[in-house]
């Protein structure tokens, strides 16, 4: 697979890397641990070398990952998080320079490893200074525990002064065809700054892919039950963006997804989608997306197709949106 740099930081990557959440948080029962050991293995063997978790996502997830990966650390780049009271994310931001040095140690050694290749505040704290966060980060670099800083879903203002501190190697917050927020504002900062993007969700929790409609029935500790964007009424109604991106898919002899994967890659060449997967096949298929070559002429075609489709429903509930571009 093609390797991308994130940014000015020089931290080279697989074009496309592993969302490894949904192994084991957010979209129903946890995968068993042998098959998520090999799925991770699979997607090494195919190229990808960019596996993202947290510590949000139960300790398992950080485990099965540091023992998936340690035939071959040393060719691999994990990105891991901190910035939640207890671990937990139902308890709120917790980024104090303390907790940030405990989930350090913690990570590492749930990891199985003596570096976090890049380790991200997963939400901004606003009872923490930035200043605070980014030196507290920037100790741990200087320590040798921690190699790259990042921030996620974090506001320009953020950016900035997290910047002025320690360098942002990267921002991980949801891009799509179908969330293009980050357009306005975000994207041109980064380019200023040299950051590299690491858009997760880039298929749009699964919807772009096709297999979600409006008959679709979710499992009860899936986290899209209390999405608005997921009611069956919205499912119902954007069923026309994947009419369309199924479409454009045949004319070039790919799926939706792959589709949607090549449209982030043709944005920016520092841009880094982190789709995740529990099955095998489905990871196949998100790895040929980056051999999916948009022109422009292509990128123009799809975004003025999708220009005249109305995407309906918040992309979060209230009580998330809260914590996000702050």
């Amino acid at each position: 697979m093609q390797k991308r740099k994130l940014g000015n930081s020089g931290l080279e990557v697989s074009a496309i890397g592993l969302g490894c959440m949904g192994l084991s948080f957010g979209y129903g029962p946890a995968t068993d641990k042998q098959q998520a050991i090999q799925l991770i293995r699979e997607a090494y063997e195919q190229g990808v070398t960019f596996f993202d978790t947290a510590e949000a996502y139960g300790k398992e997830n950080e485990e099965l990952l540091g023992e998936a990966l340690a035939p071959f650390r040393k060719e691999v780049v994990i990105a891991t998080k901190f910035g939640f009271k207890d671990g937990d994310s139902k308890k709120g931001q917790d980024s104090h320079p303390a907790r940030i040095r405990a989930v350090a140690e913690e990570s590492l050694k749930r990891l199985n490893t003596d570096v976090i290749d890049l380790f991200y505040q997963h939400r901004v704290d606003p009872n923490v200074p930035m200043e605070d966060v980014a030196g507290t980060v920037k100790e741990l670099i200087a320590e040798g525990k921690v190699k790259h800083f990042g921030l996620s879903e974090a506001g320009v203002g953020s950016i900035r002064k997290a910047h002025a501190v320690q360098p942002v190697t990267a921002l991980q917050s949801e891009y799509s065809i179908w969330w293009r927020e980050p357009e306005k504002e975000i994207l041109p900062t980064l380019e200023e700054l040299g950051i590299g993007f690491v858009p997760f969700s880039p298929l749009g929790k699964g919807f772009l892919t096709g297999a979600i409609n409006e008959n679709t029935k979710f499992d009860s500790t899936d986290f899209r039950n209390i999405v608005p964007r997921f009611s069956e009424e919205n499912r119902k109604a954007n069923q026309a963006l994947v009419e369309l991106l199924s479409a454009i898919a045949q004319g070039k002899k790919a799926t939706p997804a792959q589709i949607a994967l090549g449209w982030l890659l043709a944005q920016k060449s520092w841009i880094v989608p982190i789709p995740g997967t529990t099955k095998s096949h489905r990871l196949t298929e998100n790895i040929g997306g980056a051999s999916v070559n948009l022109t422009d002429a292509d990128v123009k075609a799809i975004d003025e197709a999708f220009a005249k489709t109305n995407v309906q429903g918040d992309r979060y509930p209230a009580h998330l949106q809260s914590r996000v571009g702050k």
